[in-house]
């Protein structure tokens, strides 16, 4: 039965809204970065009266963009790694395993969930500055620091997400390998883990937005020589003005990876989230 004209029209309508309501600001981005700065500065103009690209060559002058890049990619790419690799862990053992808290376990990394990441700001700063003065492990102001205070907000939600993926992978499979010989590492590593790619993926792709486009607690546990994308874009703040164009195109050229890897990525992730909650 074909849907009736007004469906058809309505729903027409509604996705060209959304579409131009997330297109909108894409394009005020785009067109105020290729603005000259005192045409940004103006009254905002959709057709802009002239264009140049300089602004994509000032933003690694005017502040040291590079060396943001390279601390976020160090520090998102660390803890991307760590969170899948403690998640494929521990999910493995809460999937396949019984053992006493196991109930409470799940509950605990679930329930972390619920409290704001700015409860855990100060307690975390005072840890990290106990523990360098205890021990020598700076680990204030450090990239190992940003990396385990991220680890803190990716692990629990990548247990938890992998646990119900573990569980949709059928347990004839681990049975089987341990006929053909496989510990119950070469079952996780040989059959599981490749069985639970798109699970995997999605649990990458979360800790790796998670961190890349933190602020709150990159502003408080960094140094100038530690600092990310998302708090070095601040820079292009001074007391005397904004530079404007350069924001707009800075934050493009920082949002690159992240859209690239979620198109390269985008089947696998689909299918990681929706696969654990319907088999």
């Amino acid at each position: 039965m074909a849907a009736p004209r007004s469906f058809l029209w309505s729903r027409r309508i509604f996705l060209t809204l959304l579409t131009a309501f997330v297109l909108l600001p894409v394009y005020v981005m785009v067109s105020s970065s290729l603005k000259p700065l005192e045409d940004v500065s103006g009254k905002f103009q959709w057709i802009p009266s002239g264009l140049t690209i300089r602004p994509y060559f000032d933003i690694w002058e005017t502040v040291p963009l590079a060396d943001y890049f390279v601390n976020s990619l160090i520090v998102a790419g660390a803890a991307t790694v760590c969170s899948v690799v403690i998640a494929v862990f521990a999910a493995y053992a809460v999937s396949r395993y019984n053992f006493r808290g196991k109930r409470v376990f799940t509950v605990t990394v679930l329930s972390t969930q619920m409290f704001p990441g700015i409860l855990f700001l100060l307690p975390l700063f005072l840890i990290y500055v106990n523990i360098g003065n205890a021990t020598g492990i700076a680990l204030f102001g450090s990239r190992g620091g940003l990396i385990l205070t991220y680890l803190t907000f990716s692990l629990p939600f990548s247990i938890w997400m992998l646990i119900g993926y573990f569980d949709s992978v059928p347990r004839e499979l681990d049975e089987a390998a341990k006929v053909d010989g496989c510990g119950p590492l070469g079952a996780l590593f040989r059959v599981i883990v490749p069985a639970a790619v798109p699970g995997i993926v999605a649990v990458a792709v979360y800790a790796f937005m998670t961190a890349w486009g933190e602020v709150l607690f990159a502003s408080v546990m960094t140094n100038d020589t530690t600092r990310t994308l998302a708090v070095g874009l601040q820079g292009y703040s001074t007391q005397n003005d904004v530079y404007w164009n350069q924001v707009m195109a800075a934050s493009l050229v920082v949002s690159l990876p992240v859209v690239a890897g979620f198109l390269l990525l985008q089947r696998y992730l689909v299918a990681g989230l929706t696969a654990g909650a319907v088999k």
